[in-house]
């Protein structure tokens, strides 16, 4: 379990067990109404995450998960300079050679399998650089939104380090195959306007709009029916993971639960009534 240490009403601070005092790294989270705000809090290093940072992000998630007050997760950076710029590049000296170098992978992993596999809606709210395992996170959410002069790469060619093939699923829930192929290959940094040609983005906003637009994006998304949320977050998901053979006795199950819910008789209720639904994920 990740200690917590409340700092005001709330809000919480993740405090590392194992910190890394050479960047300081830690991550924040916030509830502020239905939203969970998750801050990669490393400005020093652009907020780049450490081994510690890494390994606190699923047990992170499960808080969120486990909390039925929360109806969108949003990831930031702590600065307008950066969203992440990935992976602490100070810790690959030791943790990602030789041996080690797995242990590092599968703390990534876990991380990018938490935000992928996460239930409820997921946004990342993206400013400056987004870079490396950064732009894995961003990607591995539902919606992208940035602001502009944001700047995009995955500069693995640039470092010798081979790609894991477990990653290459959330670029291409966003990303032709072709499009991902010239991230991987070159390596080079894509401009705002680039990331949202190719639906690297959902949406583009200027700087001082961002955290409104974004906060209203997750406010329309937490007023709707959680059941119908999941029901459509897996059915898409599912069908990017198994086109061939998706689980329909699985989907339909869902679809089923809505219209068997409370809030479908709420919502069928409050529309006669010309009123704003409350629903309860029930």
């Amino acid at each position: 379990m990740i200690p917590l240490r409340a700092t005001h009403h709330q809000y919480k601070d993740i405090e590392m067990s194992e910190p890394n005092h050479k960047s300081g790294g830690h991550i924040r989270t916030e509830l502020d109404g239905a939203i969970f705000w998750i801050t990669f809090d490393n400005p020093s290093r652009m907020n780049a995450l450490n081994t510690a940072m890494w390994g606190a992000l699923p047990g992170i998630f499960e808080q969120a998960e486990a909390d039925a007050s929360v109806r969108v997760v949003m990831l930031r950076g702590a600065d307008d300079r950066a969203f992440s710029a990935g992976a602490d590049i100070s810790e690959f000296g030791t943790a990602r050679t030789g041996e080690a170098s797995k242990t590092y992978d599968e703390l990534n992993h876990a991380a990018f399998g938490a935000v992928m596999n996460c239930s409820k809606p997921t946004i990342a709210m993206i400013k400056g650089y987004c870079m490396g395992g950064g732009l894995e996170l961003a990607l591995c959410c539902d919606l992208r939104m940035a602001a502009e002069g944001a700047t995009f790469s995955i500069p693995a060619a640039k470092l010798g380090i081979g790609y894991n093939p477990r990653w290459i699923r959330p670029l291409l829930s966003a990303l032709s195959a072709s499009q991902a192929k010239e991230i991987l290959f070159t390596g080079r940094r894509f401009s705002d306007e680039e990331a949202l040609s190719m639906g690297m983005i959902s949406r583009l906003c200027t700087a001082d709009r961002l955290e409104e637009e974004t906060r209203a994006l997750a406010g329309m998304i937490a007023d709707n029916a959680p059941l119908s949320l999941i029901a459509a977050k897996r059915c898409i998901d599912e069908f990017l993971r198994a086109p061939e053979n998706p689980d329909m006795d699985a989907l339909d199950k869902l679809v089923d639960d809505c219209f068997e819910s409370e809030d479908y008789a709420e919502g069928r209720m409050a529309f006669t009534e010309k009123r704003k639904p409350v629903f309860r994920g029930k």
